[in-house]
């Protein structure tokens, strides 16, 4: 079978979503004054916290969006209430940094109108090393760390759904039971998307156990596996359309290429920084959450919307 020509696509809401991207930029910050600010007594032994976890996550979110240092994030927080007209206090850089490592950051999302299709990949964001000029010119004196950063996203909304920052070395694959638990048991799943790095039996268990689709193409040297579970049906069925079809015309078939979304996510989210500034790991996994909530913000203001052109 002939590989079928690829699709070609058209914007239709261009007008909105232009304005959209221009809203994007906007320096317009509209404070809610019903936001607690002050933190509440939690009933607990020990001395109350002062700010509560929305400042401290509107504090991190003007840091991650403007690309600002904690100390130049407090200066500007600062012109914001005072042009504001709000008495607020500010928290200082240390309580901002001490505040980052146990951060539970709320990320908002627009649940999609039907079952939700689940984009997955991951991503590196730098964490050590030197410049791209001095590495070239002189050579690298340590070696690079990075972390790794695993999304889900919605195909519909192209909203950020799970996240997961880990180190350099964990897989793709052992990441998504976990990316998983973090969609609602009562939000229905209809298919997950992945790369071939997702073709193990873990994985496509996982995704039979909440009744999705699994969209994994198999290995180039795949056989068929043993056994009469869900998920090993669902991939040795995925093997038979393969062999038969063809792996290009099974892509087209299936929707595979509709993964492209969560790669382009993954050029948006790099966008807000190719490196994370925090020190500590539990800071860094909270920098990383910060942007998602970032992203899904900005999707929420508007988002294309395209049809094939014949």
């Amino acid at each position: 079978m002939t590989k079928p020509a690829p699709k070609r696509y058209r914007t239709t809401n261009w007008n909105a979503y232009n304005k959209a991207l221009i809203q994007r930029g906007s320096l317009s910050v509209w404070l809610d004054t019903s936001m607690s600010w002050r933190a509440t007594p939690r009933g607990k032994r020990g001395r109350t916290q002062t700010y509560s976890d929305a400042a401290i996550q509107f504090c991190l979110t003007i840091k991650n969006l403007f690309g600002l240092a904690l100390r130049q994030t407090i200066g500007f927080i600062q012109s914001l209430l005072k042009l504001a007209g709000l008495d607020w206090g500010v928290p200082d850089y240390s309580t901002l940094s001490r505040r980052q490592q146990t951060l539970q950051v709320k990320i908002p999302y627009q649940k999609s109108s039907g079952a939700l299709h689940l984009l997955v990949d991951s991503t590196g964001i730098k964490m050590l090393g030197e410049g791209e000029w001095k590495t070239k010119k002189h050579g690298a004196e340590y070696r690079r760390q990075w972390r790794k950063v695993h999304l889900g996203i919605d195909a519909e909304t192209l909203q950020i759904r799970a996240i997961e920052v880990t180190d350099n070395r964990q897989g793709d694959a052992q990441m998504l039971p976990s990316l998983l638990t973090q969609i609602p048991a009562d939000e229905p799943i209809a298919c997950v998307s992945g790369d071939g790095a997702f073709d193990t039996k873990a994985c496509h268990e996982v995704i039979a156990a909440r009744g999705a689709i699994g969209c994994i193409p198999t290995r180039k040297n795949a056989r068929p596996w043993k056994g009469s579970s869900l998920g090993v049906l669902a991939r040795n069925e995925i093997l038979r359309a393969t062999k038969r079809l063809g792996r290009a015309i099974w892509k087209h078939w299936s929707g595979y290429h509709r993964r492209s979304l969560v790669e382009t996510k993954m050029g948006c989210f790099k966008r807000l920084g190719e490196r994370v500034t925090a020190r500590r790991f539990d800071s860094q996994v909270a920098e990383l959450q910060v942007r998602a909530a970032i992203l899904n913000r900005f999707s929420m203001l508007g988002r294309p919307c395209t049809v094939a052109v014949a």
